[in-house]
Formats: C-alpha cells, sequence, structure tokens
C-alpha cells in the first residue's frame, strides 16, 4: 500500500515537474518573483539560519550590507528552484547558451592525454545545470557524487532530470568502486565533486578556516582523486546575468597521487571562499553548514587510529 501510494505521489510530482518545465523563462522568473515575495517577506523561511550563518561569515560588514545578501540570496534562490524544474525540458541549445564554461581547452588537454579529472565545485550558482557539461568536453565520460533521496521514487526523477544531458549520478556509498568501474571503458573521466557539505560527527577527520569560521570538512572525495590520480580542477561559477551562469575551469594540481593529506581540501576551500566573496548572493546561506563544531566534536569523540569514536561514556548526537 505504501510503495503505491510513493508511485502515485511519483507520476503526480512528475507530470507537475513536466508542466511547469514547459513555461517559458519569463513567466518561470515571474514565478520566482512571487515566491521570493513568499519566502523573503512573508514566511522567511530559514532566516535565523541564514542570518547566523552571514553574520559569522562577514563580521566586518553592517546590519544593512548583511540584509542586501540575504535578499539577494532569497533572489537568486527563487530563480534556482524555477531554473531547476526548468531543466527537465531544456534543450541542448538552451543549456548553451545559459550556462558557459571557459577554461576548457586546458580541461580538454588533460582529457585528450588520457588523464581523469577531478572537478570541485560548490553550493554556488546553478550546479544543477553544470550537468551539461558532456557538451562541452571531448571524449569523456562525466560524471557527478550525490546523495540519493530516501524516497527511491523522488530520487529516480531527480535522478532522471541530472542525467539528461549525459552526465551520470554516482552515489557517495558507490563512488570509488563506480569510477574505478567507469575507468574501465577507456575513457578518461570527468568527476565532479560538490564537498562543501556538512559531514557527519564520525566522518569528521579535518578542519579548514572556512569563511572565518573552523569548519569540518569531507575529505572522502580528496582519497578518490589520490587513489585513481585525478588532475585536481576548480569551478569557478559565477552568474553573469538574471539565468545565465559562467563556469570557469583551472587547474589547481595537475599530478595528485603524492601530495599530502588535505593539501587537495585546503585549497578547495581557500578557492570557494574566494568565490562566494565575489558573488556571495548566489551561496547556499540556508544550509546550516556550521552546526557541528569543534567544542561539540572535542567533548563527544575521539579519532583512534584514523577512525571516530564515541567517547566513553558519551552518548550519540546528530
Amino acid at each position: 500500500m505504501k510503495k503505491a501510494f510513493y508511485k502515485t505521489l511519483y507520476f503526480l510530482a512528475y507530470g507537475f515537474w513536466y508542466l511547469v518545465a514547459l513555461l517559458p523563462f519569463p513567466v518561470l522568473y515571474l514565478l520566482s518573483d512571487g515566491l521570493y515575495l513568499l519566502m523573503a517577506r512573508a514566511v522567511k523561511y530559514r532566516h535565523k539560519v541564514i542570518w547566523k550563518n552571514l553574520k559569522n561569515s562577514f563580521p566586518e560588514k553592517s546590519d544593512d550590507e548583511l540584509r542586501q545578501i540575504e535578499l539577494g540570496f532569497y533572489h537568486w534562490f527563487c530563480d534556482y528552484i524555477v531554473e531547476t524544474l526548468k531543466l527537465m525540458t531544456m534543450s541542448k541549445k538552451q543549456l548553451m547558451k545559459r550556462m558557459t564554461f571557459t577554461g576548457t581547452d586546458e580541461l580538454n588537454r588533460v582529457l585528450f592525454e588520457g588523464k581523469s579529472a577531478a572537478v570541485y565545485l560548490g553550493h554556488l550558482g546553478n550546479w544543477e545545470w553544470i550537468t551539461s557539461l558532456p557538451y562541452w568536453v571531448n571524449n569523456a565520460l562525466c560524471c557527478e557524487l550525490y546523495h540519493p533521496l530516501e524516497n527511491e521514487y523522488f530520487d529516480r526523477l531527480f535522478k532522471f532530470v541530472r542525467e539528461r544531458q549525459g552526465a551520470l549520478c554516482i552515489p557517495m556509498q558507490e563512488s570509488l568502486r563506480k569510477i574505478i568501474q567507469f575507468g574501465r571503458s577507456g575513457k578518461p573521466l570527468v568527476v565532479g565533486y560538490i564537498s562543501d557539505q556538512a559531514p557527519f560527527w564520525w566522518s569528521i577527520h579535518h578542519w579548514v578556516q572556512f569563511m572565518n569560521q573552523e569548519t569540518p570538512v569531507l575529505t572522502g572525495g580528496e582519497r578518490i582523486v589520490k587513489h585513481m590520480s585525478q588532475v585536481f580542477v576548480y569551478g569557478d561559477v559565477t552568474r553573469t546575468r538574471r539565468g545565465h551562469y559562467n563556469c570557469e575551469f583551472r587547474i589547481i594540481r595537475e599530478e595528485t597521487k603524492g601530495l599530502p593529506d588535505y593539501e587537495i581540501t585546503d585549497l578547495y576551500f581557500k578557492e570557494l571562499e574566494q568565490s562566494i566573496r565575489r558573488q556571495p548572493e548566489i551561496y547556499l546561506w540556508s544550509h546550516n553548514r556550521w552546526k557541528r563544531t569543534r567544542a561539540r566534536f572535542d567533548e563527544y569523540f575521539e579519532e583512534i587510529d584514523g577512525k571516530v569514536r564515541l567517547r566513553e561514556g558519551k552518548e550519540m548526537i546528530y
């Protein structure tokens, strides 16, 4: 019964998404403007989290400046929602006009040499549209790591939309196995890593100074990059105007196999912080990124032989 219910919801969601995606961009942006009034003015969606993140990240800015960034965030976030819905029906021509890439000559060079590339990105701009990268690279298999949704039907729906342009989605828990498997295809890989999420407590092995705060970070992607000798590339995303984005590829380290632990992660967060400070309104401030603190970690956990364990006498926290 439950399965039938979720299956029905899936078809309803698919139909609704498809119908909305048929609307032209001017109409979608009118919907976005209405959604902005609701989220920013009436509901004040996740205002406390957004404000806390902005205050801690930009202590040098006045409240008026932070308020302008917050309002800009709401405008961008509502655009991001309708742009993601539109992805279901966007043509190759539309995507290549609205989501452009620069630095592809260097990326194609390393791919031509038979090397695979790790493209590090953040929750900046429209990361969903970056799935159109297969239109811009030569003779390579493009894929991205992602966290599957708990509901298998909705996970299938989002996966379908993300893979329309030819990029494959790899569940995080299967990442290394799948990357090795895809590597046997005979084509070089371009793997997208969006690595600015908050890790679970037991996955914390490294902290960085990021946006003026001590921040726990994911390091699993770095281990894969070094194990597979992937070229470390940063994707610097900007919004050039409403509904138009550019991603500039910059090779940070071409040889990664022997790099010191966490060097890739540290360099990534330095690059990402520069991108955010340039256009702070297009970063995902509504995510409770800094909910896990170093003091809390040290109180409840300890790392023994490379594994994070709960301290004796402590109960698990989430």
